[in-house]
């Protein structure tokens, strides 16, 4: 059923059911209310920002997460519907955000037993950090893609 939107986003003025993209999905396999910091670099992005905040990794995407959600983490499932693409408009690009403003069923559902083990078997980087604050500030000012999820629960910076 459509909801309102946790955070405010550029053309959702209504209560809507989210869905993502395959490819950012890794992005949502955390609990709920977990705050992350996640990014990756874009075809205009900056190399001396890649290298800043990438470092030595492969990985395509990073994910950052307090080091205080750590079991949480490991003892959530997590649930991923697939839903009909009919009725979904894009939204964010970047970000991977499709909306619907009409209740949708899901076509299928599964459990994610483990979070971490589901991340790991994608192109990604999860890091642990105390807290996030210093981090989404800088991510902000780069040239990268980023997403910052659930940020209101995150540590305060002091």
């Amino acid at each position: 059923m459509p909801r309102t939107s946790p955070s405010e986003i550029k053309g959702v003025d209504r209560d809507v059911v989210f869905a993502i993209t395959e490819r950012l999905l890794h992005n949502y396999l955390l609990p709920r209310d977990c705050p992350r910091v996640t990014y990756y670099a874009k075809p205009d992005s900056l190399q001396s920002d890649i290298e800043k905040f990438f470092g030595q990794t492969t990985a395509e995407f990073v994910i950052v997460v307090e080091n205080n959600w750590h079991d949480s983490i490991q003892n959530t499932t997590v649930y991923c519907y697939e839903f009909s693409p009919e009725n979904f408009l894009l939204v964010d690009e970047g970000a991977g955000y499709y909306v619907s403003y009409e209740p949708v069923s899901p076509i299928k559902g599964s459990p994610m037993l483990n979070p971490i083990s589901e991340l790991l078997k994608r192109n990604v980087e999860l890091r642990f950090t105390p807290k996030l604050w210093l981090l989404a500030d800088q991510i902000i000012k780069s040239s990268l893609q980023y997403s910052l999820i659930r940020m209101r629960n995150a540590l305060p910076d002091k």
